[in-house]
């Protein structure tokens, strides 16, 4: 197992017996304080933020991303603003146990997010949403799992699975692995009919209405009807010659409990990558290690 230098550090190990006739390299970025992956990208913002100057960081969030942010503010000295859609998630209350401020605005992920831009520029804060000012840091910071994987496999074959969300991630593994010259199809999982990453594979990127998408209490991290990062997600997917899989939030479950079966625990959505793996395993033998990111307990 191999530990990187963050203050709770993320695994990668191979499971033999995962998936019956696949090696499987699980990525288990579960175990931040935050319980989020987005926690070494956040502390990539705040770091330039408080470089910067600013004394807080507002960001808008469905719950993963305003818990890391949270997190990396207060470690830091920094004053945080967490803006969530009303009735998400855990309505802010692991924000709030680390001083940061929540707020609160009607309707989904994309309006907390325009109110977090509104907000911040209001207020002189720094931006730390994943399309601001910050982006950089927050793809230089997503990126280190892609070194993490490429330290313990050598450059070996490989495939990466990551859930689907923003996209944010996925762009952020296909710029590290060019910079490593690796090249490893890149697999996102999403919900399907919820995210048009996945509803837009393999064509081009098309927004969904914001009436049709379903959050569940299982998918919502996966739900979006415009995913910030979507086109560069699916120009990222097609160069590499992966694909773009869709998850039930059924599937989501069942990942999760085989999971919680070898003793690593994640929430329904962070399963999703080991979901799609399954799903892909039962027509095809993948070739190479699959690497499957766990994204959040």
């Amino acid at each position: 197992m191999l530990s990187q230098t963050h203050p709770v550090p993320a695994s990668a190990e191979l499971m033999d017996g995962l998936v019956p006739g696949v090696r499987v390299l699980l990525l288990d970025e579960t175990q931040y304080t935050s319980g989020s992956h987005k926690e070494p990208a956040a502390r990539a913002v705040v770091a330039k933020a408080r470089a910067d100057g600013h004394d807080r960081v507002i960001v808008g969030s469905c719950g993963s991303y305003g818990r890391a942010m949270a997190t990396a503010c207060a470690a830091a000295g920094l004053h945080c603003t967490v803006v969530l859609p009303a009735d998400w998630g855990d309505g802010g209350s692991f924000a709030e146990t680390t001083g940061a401020d929540v707020r609160f605005v009607n309707g989904g992920y994309e309006d907390a997010v325009e109110e977090s831009h509104r907000l911040a520029l209001a207020v002189g804060a720094a931006d730390g949403n994943v399309d601001g000012p910050y982006q950089d840091a927050v793809l230089s910071g997503h990126g280190e799992i892609v070194s993490t994987v490429y330290r313990v496999l050598d450059g070996a074959d490989a495939a990466l699975w990551i859930p689907a969300g923003n996209g944010t991630t996925i762009v952020a593994a296909g710029r590290q692995l060019a910079a490593l010259d690796w090249p490893v199809p890149v697999h996102g999982v999403g919900s399907p009919g919820n995210n048009p990453i996945v509803t837009s594979w393999p064509g081009p990127y098309r927004t969904l209405p914001a009436d049709q998408v379903v959050t569940t209490v299982h998918n919502e991290p996966l739900v979006n009807w415009d995913a910030l990062h979507g086109p560069g997600a699916l120009t990222v997917i097609t160069a590499s010659g992966g694909a773009v899989h869709a998850a039930t939030d059924d599937d989501l479950l069942a990942a999760q409990a085989l999971l919680a079966r070898h003793r690593r625990y994640a929430s329904p959505s962070g399963a999703a990558g080991l979901a799609g793996l399954l799903a892909h395993a039962r027509f095809a033998r993948p070739d190479g290690v699959q690497i499957v990111l766990l994204t959040g307990r």
